[in-house]
Order: C-alpha cells, then structure tokens, then sequence
C-alpha cells in the first residue's frame, strides 16, 4: 500500500529499487512518526481541522502503536512502502475515516524530514552521555597517571618529557571542542519542518509554532522552502560534527597502537582484551584499538559522503535524500560502539613505571637542561648552542628533574577547569525541555 498510489501498478523493478533500504531504516523512525503525529493531530483539532472525537481516538491508537513499537511488537507488513504508510493503514484499518484524516496539512517530505530530525535529536542525546561517559573516564585516569612519564614525539622523533596525565587529559579536552561542534549539528537538528508539507506550505490554516512547543524543539524552520532545503544540509552538519569525535578516537587509538607495541612498551592490557595469532604464541594484538581506528576514518569520510550524494540540487525534494539514511544511520551506531570499547578498554589500562629512566629517553631532557641556565641568567641562544655541543661530544648529563607550573602544563593539567568547560557545554544542549515535551505528548 502506497500514500501516493494511483491507478497505474509500478513495474515491480522500479518499486523494490526505488524503496531500496526505506523498510529496513525506517524502523528507526517508527517512534518518532508516532510522535510527530500525536503533535499534528492536536494541532488539527486546534485549527477544526478534526473533531473532539477523531482527536480522542486517534491519540488512543497512536499511543497503543508506541508501545506496540517499544515492545518491539511492530513490524511493517508485506506491500508497505515505508513507516508513515503503515501507522496510516493501521489507524484506518481500526478507526476507518478517522485514520484517513491525520495526513492533512501535511506531506510525506515535511513528514520524513520530522522523524529525522526527532530521531537524530535523540540519537545525539545519547552521544553526548556516551562522549561524557568517556570523557570522565580520561580525566580519572589523566589524574590516576598524572605523575608517570612518557616520551613526547614530533615528527615521530624524540622531542619532550611528556606523561600519561597530559596524554589522557588531552584527549578529554579535545571531547569538549568535538562537542561544541556536535551542539551546532543540534541546534540545526533542533528546528521544527513540521507544516512545510511538500515545500510549499498549506492553505489550511495550520498553527506550526503549536506544533514546535508540543514537540519541545527550540524553534521553526519557517520558511518553508528553506524546511525542505534543510534535508541532507542537516545530515552533513551532524556527520561533520561526528567526524571530529572520531578524530579524536582515531588518533588516541593510534597512539595506543604505538605504545602497546614492543620498541615502545609503554602500556599493556588484560590478555582477554587482547588477541593472539594463529601461529605466533606471544603475539597480543591491538585489534580493538585497530577497529575504531578503521571505524573512525570511515567516519571522518562521511561529510563528503553525504556532501557528494546532496551536491548541486536544485531546491526542493529530491530521492537521493532517502540514500542518506543508508550512510548516517550505521555511523551513528559505529561511533558509540567506538566509544563504548575504548571506554571498557581505558578502564583497563596498565601503564608501566618509570619509562624515562632508560637511557635512550636521556636527551628528552635537553630542553629542561637549557632552560635551567636561562634560569641562572645565560642568554638563550648561548644555553641552546652549550647543551646542542654537549649532546654533539657525548657529555650531555641531567637530573630529569621537571618544573612545569604553567596552567596545562605537567604540573598543573587543569583538569577541574576542562571538567567544567565540559559541563558548560552539555547544559547548554538542554535535553530536559525535549523529553518533557515528548512524555506529555504520551500523557
């Protein structure tokens, strides 16, 4: 059963390429239908669009369908085309003329472009407490570890004392700036298309910001071209922003592939978080850290994915915007699978002792050693050309003695002030006002 079906059939060729994946994918939307339309419906009844009773008995068998859906007792039947196809044939099926009203106002294009923004503000919900989640866990262990040493690298040469407090404490602040970028991607999420229809308004007398408040969005799309403009713009901004948080993964991920390898050693991990080979006994393989690594690259390539598909279009619909959903939605789930495994895998972490004392790490020491005579009154350039010949004619020696105060630094990681430039931005998200809306909605 088809919303738009005439008298003609479609070659069946045509209809099994042109629905693609919408069946399996729109699944995910199913709560979010029923949602935005027990708020379209109200705003009907407000307008005389509906009458008292229709409302009453279509808010009865939208709600038993939620729950239908949440106990996962739903399911599209044979010879539906999508998700708002089915919750309109069962309403009819059960309420008869009553079911055929709930589409009006309304079209299938304003009608998808709600259920993604409703299910993509609530998937970013969930990916900010898993973000936050992991961020806690990289300061607790910046803390844990503040005090042990590593080498730092440029270019992949020697370079710094560096620790394992500024290593994990670093990454928990790049968390803070990927989320900064993931509250932009939701501010767009978070703007109603409801009433745009098909891109072009209605002449009924709607009410759209009825609409916005019922469904706890902070504002409208209002013009209505621009609401149906925003499909595939609103994707490429949220992936953007899910690209910097698997850059940040990707990098850290890494980075533990470096240390946990045998010419570095820095770190080491339970064994049944590690793998083996099938033919080498003392093989421990990262392939936990190697997968988000590859996981997150895929990611990173997303934008331009959706970019690509989305480029030089004209205004209005256009099908390739159902493709979309076949790249976003898998992301979405890859990076908080991501997330999840680094966060089990950092809480177990063993970081080895004393890494500096090796004489090899000696010359990390060089710039610690120059700055000591600066301190005593040597003009820089003088102390760089003193230590640079004491390391040419081998006679380089150092206490490995750090003095790092500056904020940030070793010596003082600032990791409180990180924790509450976290917070700031988390509370600016303002999830409680969405879900309010939602659970009276379900009232």
């Amino acid at each position: 059963m088809k919303l738009w079906q005439k008298n003609t059939e479609s070659l069946k060729e045509v209809e099994t390429f042109t629905v693609g994946k919408d069946r399996e994918l729109d699944m995910f939307l199913a709560p979010y239908d029923v949602l935005g339309s027990l708020a379209h419906i109200r705003m009907l009844n407000s307008v005389g669009l509906l009458s008292n009773e229709d409302l009453a008995e279509l808010q009865l068998a939208l709600k038993d369908i939620y729950k239908d859906i949440k106990s996962g007792n739903f399911s599209l039947e044979e010879g539906v085309e999508d998700i708002h196809s089915q919750v309109e044939f069962l309403l009819t099926k059960k309420l008869g003329d009553a079911g055929k009203k709930i589409h009006s106002a309304r079209s299938r294009n304003d009608q998808v472009i709600l259920d993604l923004k409703l299910f993509l503000r609530s998937e970013i919900e969930v990916l900010v407490h898993d973000v936050n989640g992991y961020f806690n866990l990289l300061q607790t262990q910046s803390e844990k570890y503040k005090d042990d040493l590593l080498p730092g690298y440029t270019h992949l040469q020697l370079a710094m004392p560096s620790s394992f407090g500024l290593w994990f404490g670093a990454n928990a602040e790049s968390l803070v700036d990927d989320l900064i970028t993931l509250h932009g991607a939701w501010e767009i999420t978070n703007k109603n298309p409801l009433g745009s229809a098909a891109g072009f308004g209605s002449s009924f007398p709607i009410n759209r910001k009825m609409t916005t408040e019922l469904l706890g969005f902070e504002d409208l799309n209002y013009n209505v071209v621009y609401a149906q403009m925003s499909r595939g713009k609103t994707e490429r901004i949220l992936s953007q922003a899910l690209a910097n948080i698997a850059a940040t993964l990707a990098r850290m991920s890494m980075d533990v592939c470096l240390y946990l390898n045998q010419n570095f050693g820095f770190i080491s991990f339970p064994d049944e978080l590690t793998t083996g080979s099938s033919i080498m006994p003392h093989k421990k393989n990262p392939d936990v850290f190697e997968l988000i690594r590859g996981h997150c690259n895929r990611i990173q390539a997303l934008p331009n994915e959706i970019s690509m598909m989305s480029i030089n279009l004209p205004s209005g619909y256009h099908r390739e915007f159902q493709l979309l959903k076949e790249h976003l939605f898998p992301a979405i789930k890859n990076l908080k699978d991501c997330i999840r495994m680094a966060t089990l895998m950092f809480e177990n972490i063993d970081v080895k002792k004393d890494i500096l004392n090796d004489e090899k790490y000696q010359y990390l020491f060089t710039v610690e050693e120059m700055n000591k005579l600066v301190l005593q009154g040597t003009p820089l350039r003088d102390a760089y050309k003193k230590i640079g010949a004491d390391v040419e004619n081998k006679s380089f020696k150092t206490d490995m003695e750090m003095k790092h105060t500056h904020e940030g630094s070793i010596g003082n990681l600032q990791n409180d002030t990180i924790k509450r430039s976290m917070e700031n931005v988390i509370q600016r998200f303002n999830f409680t006002k969405v879900n309010d809306a939602l659970q009276q909605l379900l009232q």
